[in-house]
């Protein structure tokens, strides 16, 4: 029988923590030196038959570099099959190219990973006008999985029953009807015209839907903040007695809470993703449901690193 371990990088070994010992297996660390010149040393633990690599790929230049060193570090040694765990996965967004000469990074990551690990686990990727994360990477296993169910868990009985869950704009739909379904909800969902990275236009079909009750914004992920705080201040115009926000990934800096609460936003929830202070919803039951089946014919190593 083969064997099996987790491996993480250190920003994210708690959530790693918690997915290793949910699965019952062991954790280590892969750790990283930066050379003067920016160059990265990378070194991993003892290699199993099966390694499940956990890296949140939020920043994710160097995370890249050191997730390819450490593929060649652990095949080396032995490995014979790599999962990566990647509950946020980076370069999504651009799936076509909308100006002359621009790289479409989805295609280029794609193809990369595809040929240095053999299975891939993400949570709500950003695909647009890719409807099966399959075909962005060819020849191995991939999973797109859902950050709904466990939001709508850790939300569970905290919910005014008269809240009406928002989405910030048309591509929200499936995960906002999802929600408001789970939770017993109305929902609706805004028209946004985006001018530029930074500035974007609020506006709902039913204004009056919001009056005199709280929202709930459900979004994917946040980066900037802009749509977030335009969503916010459009339904407190509208007469929302209360914003919370929940998000899949939480990508905006800290520092910017401040303005999310200035705009209206009583409370902003995030799941574990990526590390970030408004981690409120554990991922971990969701990852190792679909992880389970790496464990049906393997074991753990003898020996703990």
């Amino acid at each position: 029988m083969s064997t099996i371990a987790l491996q993480t990088l250190s920003g994210g070994s708690d959530a790693a923590k918690r997915l290793a010992a949910r699965l019952g297996l062991s954790c280590a660390e892969i750790a990283v030196h930066r050379f003067p010149d920016g160059e990265l040393r990378v070194a991993v633990a003892p290699a199993t038959d099966t390694t499940i690599l956990y890296i949140p790929l939020d920043q994710p230049n160097d995370k890249l570099i050191t997730l390819l060193f450490a593929a060649e570090a652990l095949r080396r040694g032995g490995a014979k099959r790599l999962v990566l765990v990647a509950p946020y996965l980076c370069y999504m967004r651009q799936d076509a190219a909308f100006h002359a000469g621009e790289a479409i990074s989805q295609r280029a990551m794609g193809a990369l990973l595809a040929t240095t690990v053999d299975r891939i686990v993400t949570v709500d990727a950003h695909l647009h006008r890719t409807p099966d994360i399959r075909s962005v990477f060819p020849g191995i296993e991939a999973e797109n999985l859902s950050a709904m169910p466990a939001i709508a868990n850790a939300l569970a009985g905290g919910i005014a029953p008269a809240s009406v869950v928002i989405g910030p704009d048309m591509e929200s739909e499936p995960w906002v009807s999802e929600i408001a379904h789970r939770l017993g909800l109305q929902h609706t969902v805004a028209n946004k015209t985006r001018h530029g990275d930074r500035s974007v236009a609020i506006s709902f079909a039913d204004p009056g839907l919001l009056s005199g009750r709280p929202a709930l914004l459900v979004d994917d992920i946040v980066s900037s903040g802009t749509t977030l705080i335009a969503a916010a201040k459009a339904l407190t115009a509208m007469g929302a007695t209360a914003v919370d926000a929940v998000v899949t990934h939480a990508l905006f800096p800290p520092a910017m809470l401040a303005a999310f609460t200035e705009a209206g936003i009583r409370s902003v929830r995030s799941t574990d993703s990526v590390p970030h202070p408004t981690n409120a919803i554990a991922l971990d039951e969701t990852l190792a449901a679909a992880l389970r089946r790496e464990l049906t014919t393997t074991q753990l190593p003898e020996t703990i690193p």
